[in-house]
């Protein structure tokens, strides 16, 4: 009952956005094409479920639903639908208008344009979630999951910026391998990339240091200094989560075309899927669901890492997107199941300690 209450808004907006698809266009084939479309994107965003949750979680009420409302309709016309038309008009020098008209009126043109815009759409996305990747990878984590290679990660993280050293290299790898005319491009949009993160991310630290540095005076002076505080840390959060979908979206709009040129039904399965991991994320908040299974995390960061490669790497080879979806869906799976039998050799133990030495991650409000 309670995980049919955390879907039933998603099962709702599946249902309406599927009977509209079928109205407008009159072909079952072009339902099921956004059907299958969903089922894709929910497939292959499992991991953008899990680390959304992690940072939900530390919201407050009030940004939580704004990421569930106002996030919701970023996510699905923004990013989904309006963000690639404003890249395909950058890139190829058109105005809005012409975009628009060509998406409505020649889709198989504008994939063409979309794909001739592939070389900043994955750099930028690649560096920005490989950032994510190594910033956790080089962190010091109270629960480990590959315990050997995690602890010897953790000793080179005392080096400072590696992060941004390594990323950079990798930029300047792939626009060493790409076509001559595409380096610039490569180079510029992993720039852009590596600033976009560092700035939202360096928004959330700061806003968040500056909440445990007002909380006390907070306290004593009244709820509305607490408040003020927790809305600049929580629209930091808010900013920062919003990339981060922006750039799993990436790879998924571009590979839709390769199902449907029909640019509405694209955006229909799209949207569908994008309610579904929002969704998702909730559900996983409120069951507490990275408490009890306690690598999800690890295993999300992973495949996260292993999509920022994939992204990179295809700015010069062509990757199936099945292969995409199935190397995140192991590392979600593998992660799965260590936790769960790692709970079991606890509750097996004569005398374990049960759960007590995982940090709480007690599910907030949603």
């Amino acid at each position: 009952m309670q995980t049919l209450k955390a879907f039933r808004g998603s099962l709702a907006v599946t249902i309406i956005t599927l009977a509209l698809v079928g109205i407008l266009s009159g072909s079952i084939a072009l339902v099921f094409t956004a059907a299958v479309l969903a089922i894709l994107e929910v497939t292959l965003s499992f991991d953008n479920a899990v680390v959304n949750a992690k940072y939900l979680k530390k919201m407050s009420p009030l940004w939580q639903r704004l990421f569930l409302t106002v996030g919701i309709l970023i996510a699905v016309f923004g990013m989904r639908l309006v963000f690639p038309i404003v890249i395909v008009a950058l890139t190829a020098n058109l105005g809005l208008a012409e975009v628009v008209d060509l998406a409505l009126n020649d889709s198989e043109t504008y994939a063409e344009e979309l794909e001739e815009a592939k070389s900043s759409i994955y750099s930028f996305g690649g560096v920005f979630l490989l950032m994510i990747f190594l910033d956790w990878l080089f962190e010091e984590k109270e629960v480990k999951w590959l315990v050997p290679l995690e602890s010897r990660l953790e000793r080179l993280g005392k080096l400072d910026q590696l992060s941004i050293f390594i990323a950079g290299i990798l930029v300047l790898i792939a626009s060493a391998v790409v076509e001559q005319e595409e380096a610039k491009t490569v180079l510029f949009s992993g720039l852009i990339g590596l600033v976009t993160y560092l700035g939202v991310a360096g928004l959330d630290s700061f806003f968040e240091q500056e909440d445990e540095d007002e909380s006390l005076p907070a306290q004593v002076g009244g709820a509305g200094a607490a408040a003020a505080t927790v809305g600049k840390a929580g629209f930091a959060t808010f900013l920062y989560l919003e990339v981060l979908d922006a750039s799993f979206s990436f790879d998924g709009v571009i590979g839709a075309f390769a199902i449907s040129t029909n640019v509405l039904v694209i955006a229909a399965g799209l949207g569908i899927g994008a309610v579904f991991v929002r969704s998702m994320t909730v559900y996983l908040v409120r069951q507490g669901t990275l408490a009890e299974y306690r690598y999800l995390e690890h295993g999300a960061h992973w495949a996260i890492g292993a999509l920022a490669i994939i992204l990179l790497i295809e700015l010069h080879y062509e990757i199936p997107e099945v292969v995409t979806g199935l190397l995140g869906l192991a590392f979600i799976l593998a992660a799965y199941t260590s936790s769960v039998l790692a709970n079991r050799r606890e509750r097996e133990t004569p005398g374990g300690s049960g759960d007590k030495d995982i940090p709480s991650n007690e599910p907030a409000p949603v």
